[in-house]
């Protein structure tokens, strides 16, 4: 199944939240931005000392969620300027080679509604994995298809969603691939469960 939704056209969440003065001029925006591999594989920050840091950023306000790494955020700075930001924030403070993925608002619900997966099933999870360069998620969605055992839909340039059997994730067959070094730079993955909250999180602030 392939379903592919036009990209934003901007360049290139109970959550934990933090609130600068408003923006007097209405430029500012929200985006969520998702960490990858914290907590996981010996990168281990704790929310607080990422809301920390995350404080010195130009974000009028953001909350984080759960601790996957993830960011909803307002801001006037776009979504380009987000992802190297945060990056290098992260390098610095966390001292590990950081990597996020950023959507706006609009962009992350528009792939939410069209993941074609349930949100909560008692056989499967239903997996969405990001990426920043389009490119490498076509390789990895293409890869995949080639495999057994894989049922995945590509949502657009930036995402694909995928199923895993309760229990099974990481000895699912797109999961291994998913892992390998060569996507480390620019993908990233969650549970639906985690966006749809992600996106409320943005709703909030």
């Amino acid at each position: 199944m392939h379903t592919v939704l036009p990209p934003d056209s901007a360049p290139d969440g109970a959550p934990d939240a933090s609130e600068a003065p408003g923006d007097p001029t209405g430029t500012d925006q929200c985006y969520a931005v998702f960490l990858r591999g914290v907590n996981v594989g010996g990168i281990n920050i704790k929310m607080a000392d990422l809301r920390r840091a995350l404080a010195q950023l130009p974000f009028r306000s953001f909350a984080t969620l759960l601790a996957s790494g993830n960011i909803a955020c307002r801001t006037a700075l776009g979504a380009g300027e987000i992802k190297s930001t945060v990056e290098r924030c992260l390098r610095d403070t966390f001292g590990y080679d950081a990597w996020v993925v950023v959507l706006s608002t609009g962009r992350l619900t528009d792939l939410i509604d069209a993941c074609p997966y349930p949100a909560d099933s008692a056989e499967q999870h239903s997996y969405i994995t990001l990426g920043s360069d389009p490119a490498i998620l076509a390789e990895l969605y293409t890869l995949a298809e080639q495999l057994d055992d894989v049922t995945q839909t590509r949502l657009g340039p930036e995402a694909t969603a995928w199923l895993a059997p309760v229990g099974g994730t990481l000895d699912s067959p797109f999961s291994k691939l998913s892992a390998k070094s060569r996507y480390k730079s620019s993908t990233t993955t969650r549970n639906l469960r985690t966006l749809i909250k992600v996106r409320d999180a943005l709703a909030r602030l």
